[in-house]
């Protein structure tokens, strides 16, 4: 406490009262009461002192820019009150600091308000990084959605010119180079099909004229040897399409791209005034809702740029018109694209120019078993076309790539998903019946629905780029490991000599099953190409996403087909969850447990521990397989889903070898399943416990397999069967020819 005491004035100089004002003064705000008791902090001047003539320097108090600032503040001993021989106003050049101690609240109410408006603006900056981070992403986004084809084209354009100008193709993948040849004689012959329509009369005009004057005809010619393409390259019999098929599969995208491009065409400003002058009855209607869609453009407002041409939208074409469309083109496609093969050098021979694709009329079975066949109109590629056609899928053109924001939430049955491109809730592959009745249920009976949809498409995935440069290796070296196509043909035989008639009948066997095989392969290294393609594509983006629908059976699928997380093996272990969490206790068990369960080899069918055990036994195998995949002991490569196992095997190796294992964050998706979902469904309908305890409705040391208890069943009931005489008992003899081959392999 400070000393009450007082010095001699004659210490201080002398002060005199300043002049009282004759206005009334007002009362002070508060008073203090007469002294009774020693002030905490006195002061020793004088109550009637006067003003000084010139007044005291007062040394300024150090500012937070002195070091150790903070432990000065904190150390009380740094704020000891001055004692009474410390009283006076001293020069600068002797007279020490006057510091007056706060209480300790002050200085926690100081640095706690200073550190949230710190975490305030630095949350506010990242708010601002993220939306224009946000923002970026969008733009790309639709840009990749509306702008796809017309990129398509002006490369096709581009490819003309060098080639005009340099008088020499240039050198090209090979599908590109079918492509360009083709693109300059089909646009042709569709600018001529559109003048040609556009000539005639409402009465004589196909019933396709009015759907294909809607897009330019170069991107018409685009789209067409995409698609049809793309169609080829899925076929799994013999390179060919069904003309219904492909037909619709056209008109389908032409109608999605027509939508696109009308809707660019009414939002953005081409600077086309002749419009203006052939509407001139609703001019300013127009120029005011033009005015009004590209400000809302500018500012990114796309939900109301929608909302103000909703009135304009194109009605649906249907499968009638889509299909007379798409006929039209296929029809002008097979008349123009053409194939050559190889030169001959020796120039005996003239050039073998044949047509692409040709109309035949096949015989086609529904299915491998029904014996009711139907002649179908197909469309057959040449052989030349699928020769190298795998070699370079990944520059096909594909639709509905992942999205690099998540997509629109569902609101109905065509609101959702992709921000331009058609997204419907449910896949109808065409049914007016289902479509109907999926329009007229009331929203908020498909609320649940759109939530489940919409938390599945808000999943944020991304590649594996570990993963991915191991498959990578694999499939430049040829295939044919871990799950991987061969990339080469089986050859095939060559025709024997001898002129026997069971030789003959042997090879032309052997000659069709390697054709069908080549064909398979064909067929798989297509797929494996368009797949990482996409991942190629992906890799080097921070993360997207994958717009979710239903199939007829409530079944939800990613829209894009090619790489998603519920394809092949290959899929599932190139891609991986964008956002990791820290693996836990619980996490590095369930990761044990998974790799165990990916080995499989009856593996998978142990107890917890018994797979926990498997795991720890073969620590080097995984740390090998993790460090050296591919010239390693490559244990994974054994593994029933090799590349998922390499995944959790890095994944496993990098947790282990951390100072904390739980600590250590893991993006690895971790994919459970119900065991017979149906038969799970009747159990519990049935509270019946020992079919409960076989789907794994109950809990057991090890899990249940239905399939090999029922196989066992069979097995026992032929072995039973097989004894007894074939002349009293039918079921004997089949019995015995049969009793090696069923349920062995759910057995053991």
């Amino acid at each position: 406490m400070a000393a009450t005491g007082s010095l001699p004035l004659t210490q201080y100089p002398t002060y005199s009262k300043p002049p009282t004002s004759q206005k009334p003064q007002k009362k002070p705000l508060f008073s203090l009461p007469k002294q009774t008791f020693p002030l905490i902090f006195s002061f020793p001047f004088h109550r009637s002192l006067n003003y000084p003539t010139k007044p005291p320097r007062f040394l300024p108090l150090c500012d937070s820019l002195q070091e150790n600032i903070v432990q000065n503040i904190e150390n009380p001993k740094n704020f000891l009150l001055p004692n009474a021989h410390s009283r006076q106003i001293l020069s600068p050049e002797s007279a020490p600091r006057i510091f007056i101690q706060d209480p300790p609240w002050i200085s926690a109410l100081f640095w706690k308000g200073l550190y949230k408006m710190t975490n305030q603006t630095v949350k506010i900056e990242h708010k601002e990084i993220e939306k224009r981070k946000y923002n970026l992403l969008r733009r790309r986004q639709v840009k990749e959605e509306t702008e796809a084809w017309e990129k398509m084209v002006e490369e096709y354009r581009e490819l003309e010119r060098e080639m005009c100008e340099k008088k020499l193709a240039p050198n090209l993948p090979y599908v590109k180079g079918l492509f360009l040849g083709w693109f300059e004689p089909l646009r042709e012959a569709i600018a001529k099909e559109q003048k040609v329509q556009k000539g005639k009369s409402k009465k004589l005009r196909a019933a396709y004229a009015p759907h294909i004057e809607l897009l330019p005809a170069d991107k018409l010619a685009v789209i067409v040897m995409h698609k049809m393409m793309g169609l080829v390259m899925g076929a799994e019999e013999d390179g060919y399409v069904q003309v219904v098929q492909a037909a619709v599969h056209i008109g389908v995208a032409i109608e999605q791209e027509v939508r696109i491009h009308s809707f660019l065409e009414k939002t953005k400003n081409y600077q086309r005034k002749q419009i203006v002058d052939e509407v001139q009855g609703v001019s300013k209607e127009k120029e005011i809702l033009r005015k009004r869609v590209n400000s809302l453009i500018r500012r990114r407002r796309l939900t109301e740029v929608q909302k103000l041409v909703k009135n304009e939208e194109i009605k649906p074409w249907g499968r009638d018109a889509q299909a007379k469309l798409g006929s039209r083109l296929l029809e002008l496609l097979t008349e123009t694209a053409y194939v050559q093969p190889p030169i001959d050098q020796s120039g005996d021979s003239p050039p073998d120019v044949r047509p692409a694709f040709r109309h035949k009329f096949k015989t086609i079975s529904r299915g491998p078993r029904q014996k009711i066949k139907k002649r179908y109109g197909v469309i057959e590629c040449d052989p030349l076309i699928r020769s190298g056609l795998d070699k370079s899928a990944k520059h096909m053109m594909i639709p509905y790539v992942p999205m690099l924001v998540p997509p629109k939430k569902w609101k109905g049955y065509d609101k959702g998903g992709y921000l331009f491109l058609p997204s419907y809730v449910m896949r109808t592959h065409g049914s007016r019946k289902q479509q109907e009745a999926l329009k007229g249920v009331n929203v908020k009976n498909m609320r649940k629905v759109f939530e489940a949809l919409d938390t599945l498409g808000s999943t944020k995935w991304r590649v594996n780029n570990k993963v991915l440069a191991v498959v990578e290796s694999i499939w430049a070296s040829g295939g044919n490991i871990a799950g991987l196509v061969d990339r080469n043909d089986i050859p095939i035989p060559e025709k024997p000599y001898s002129e026997d008639s069971t030789e003959i009948q042997e090879w032309k066997w052997s000659v069709r099953k390697a054709n069908k095989v080549n064909r398979e392969r064909h067929s798989q290294r297509c797929d494996t190409e368009l797949k990482l393609s996409v991942a190629r594509k992906m890799e080097n983006e921070e993360g997207f996403y994958y717009p979710h629908n239903l199939d007829f059976r409530g079944r939800a699928y990613p829209m894009h087909p090619h790489l998603n997380h519920l394809s092949s093996d290959l899929c599932r272990g190139v891609l991986e969850f964008a956002e990791g969490r820290p693996l836990g206790r619980s996490g590095l068990h369930w990761l044990k447990i998974h790799l165990a369960n990916l080995y499989s080899g009856g593996v998978e069918k142990l107890s917890h521990d018994g797979r926990l055990a498997f795991v720890d036994n073969h620590l080097d195998e995984i740390f090998d397989s993790a460090e050296n995949p591919i010239n390693g002991n490559r244990w994974w490569l054994a593994a029933e889903d090799p590349f998922q196992c390499l995944a959790a095997c890095m994944n496993l190796s990098e947790a282990l070898k951390s100072t904390s294992p739980h600590s250590t964050i893991s993006y690895l998706p971790i994919h459970q399943d119900g065991s017979c979902n149906g038969l799970q469904h009747y159990a519990a309908l049935g509270r019946d416990n020992l079919e409960a305890a076989a789907v794994n409705l109950v809990a057991g040391e090890k899990p249940a397999d239905v399939y090999s208890e029922i196989a066992v069943r069979v097995h026992n009931i032929m072995k039973r069967d097989s004894n007894k005489d074939p002349a009293t008992n039918p079921n004997a003899l089949l019995a015995k020819l049969l009793i090696d081959q069923v349920g062995l392999g759910f057995i053991y």
